[in-house]
């Protein structure tokens, strides 16, 4: 999760990537991987402006039953730590509650990460008990306790439905201290600019939640918008590319570089191919240079292993950073 040490600046602001690392001596390489996360499809109920996969309700790709098997198949016999779902909504996948009740025996944690409003819209409630069974933690995108940003970056209406689920959730256990369900809330800005401290973030999320709305939860991360999909549109469109990559590599930080999530983690598409990050997945980046796919991978990538790079990967380790 998001480091705090001081940024050292860089002034060599056109450098790409990967010659800051040289630069610096430093290289990107994997260490144990302990952590299989799954995209389950780019469809979802929004369009939001920051989406690095550009995912929303016209998006048809999905992961099918044939492709779940497979994920399962690999899990068995790798027996990783923390298996991560995403999407997308993975709500809306048709067999999303297979995959889950199969994933659930074969590692310690299972994360199901969520927007709020497909729970809220598709009336999962059957959903919602299978993950209270499960024990899954849910992590759920909330960017803001003020209506108008979180309106701004994901939509009219939706700010409403994230409050009637996160009471929903608390109602059912979830962010109760002592339940063993764990619902953690992600923010990241609006905008083309880095996000606020963490640790202050989080009290004053946690303040204005409770106060306002008698809602409670675990832990806020907080994360910069990737310069990829939707977003990097968006950056084009508006102007403001060139001044938020500029941003980004004068924040480089290399305390960073040993926690991203990459060096502990794969990533497994809707389609079954490997990708060292669900970013390089929206970059068409390979892990290991070449399309692999799940039903071929039977073991990890070794330690030391290179992890596939780009400019983007600055959003990773800008400030506080992304692990």
């Amino acid at each position: 999760m998001p480091l705090e040490p001081a940024c050292i600046e860089n002034t060599a602001t056109e450098l790409t990537f990967g010659e800051i690392l040289d630069q610096q001596g430093l290289n990107l390489k994997r260490g144990k991987t302990a952590t299989l996360q799954i995209n389950t499809g780019f469809l979802c109920n929004q369009a939001c402006r920051h989406c690095h996969l550009e995912a929303g309700p016209l998006r048809t790709e999905v992961m099918d039953r044939q492709t779940m098997e497979a994920v399962i198949s690999h899990a068995q016999k790798v027996k990783y730590e923390i298996i991560d779902i995403t999407g997308g909504a993975p709500e809306m996948v048709p067999d999303i509650d297979f995959l889950m009740e199969s994933l659930r025996p074969l590692c310690g944690k299972l994360l199901f990460r969520s927007n709020l409003t497909a729970l809220f819209e598709c009336d999962r409630n059957d959903l919602l008990e299978l993950m209270k069974k499960l024990k899954v933690s849910i992590i759920s995108s909330f960017p803001s306790t003020n209506e108008g940003q979180t309106a701004s970056q994901r939509g009219k209406g939706v700010f409403a439905n994230c409050l009637i689920m996160l009471k929903k959730l608390n109602r059912n256990g979830y962010g109760k201290e002592g339940s063993g369900l764990e619902l953690n809330l992600v923010a990241n800005p609006s905008g083309a600019f880095l996000p606020v401290s963490q640790c202050s973030a989080e009290k004053q999320f946690k303040r204005d939640l409770a106060r306002k709305w008698d809602i409670t939860f675990n832990n806020l991360y907080t994360f910069a918008n990737m310069p990829l999909g939707r977003f990097k549109s968006w950056l084009l469109s508006s102007g403001n590319y060139d001044q938020y990559m500029k941003k980004l590599r004068d924040n480089f930080n290399p305390e960073t570089i040993d926690g991203l999530m990459c060096r502990s983690l794969i990533s497994v598409g809707w389609d079954g191919t490997i990708y060292d990050c669900d970013f390089n997945q929206a970059a068409a980046l390979f892990l290991g240079g070449s399309k692999q796919h799940v039903a071929d991978f039977t073991a990890p990538p070794p330690e030391g292993t290179p992890i596939a790079i780009g400019d983007h990967c600055f959003a990773c380790t800008a400030g506080a950073g992304f692990t």
